[in-house]
């Protein structure tokens, strides 16, 4: 990774934590507020509308980019934490290592496969509850 790549990945995990907290929602409601109270002083022309405009869209545009940057490197480190945990536990099946690169056929079809098993084990848990239950209600 080159000296501008790292530091792009750094201003981008900085500006994507930094936009999400509480001080950042109070000054860009601050910069509202003064910008809806300045419209009086210029008659609410073409302008004063124009500078809101101009700046959020801007603003917008630049968050994109950053915020997905931010969310495209927490989610390829949780999917490589996950890809460890399967890979190291014995009773895992492997199939599940690096299923975010699987087409959505696949992921469909694993998900059936999934939702079969989920049944199964909730069948047996209420039958294990059942014969739990009967055999103390015999006591």
């Amino acid at each position: 990774m080159n000296s501008t790549s790292r530091m792009f990945a750094r201003v981008a995990r900085r500006t994507s934590v930094a936009s999400g907290t509480s001080p950042a929602f109070i000054g860009a409601c601050s910069i509202v507020v003064v910008w809806a109270l300045l419209g009086k002083a210029f008659n609410y022309s073409d302008t004063w509308q124009l500078v809101i405009n101009t700046g959020t869209t801007i603003i917008t545009f630049l968050m994109v980019f950053l915020i997905q940057n931010a969310q495209n490197h927490d989610s390829r480190a949780l999917h490589l934490k996950l890809d460890e945990i399967i890979r190291s536990l014995r009773i895992a099946d492997n199939k599940f290592i690096d299923l975010e690169n699987s087409s959505d056929e696949k992921l469909d079809e694993i998900h059936q496969h999934l939702e079969i098993q989920i049944k199964e084990v909730k069948h047996h848990r209420a039958r294990r509850a059942r014969g739990k239950h009967a055999h103390l209600s015999k006591k």
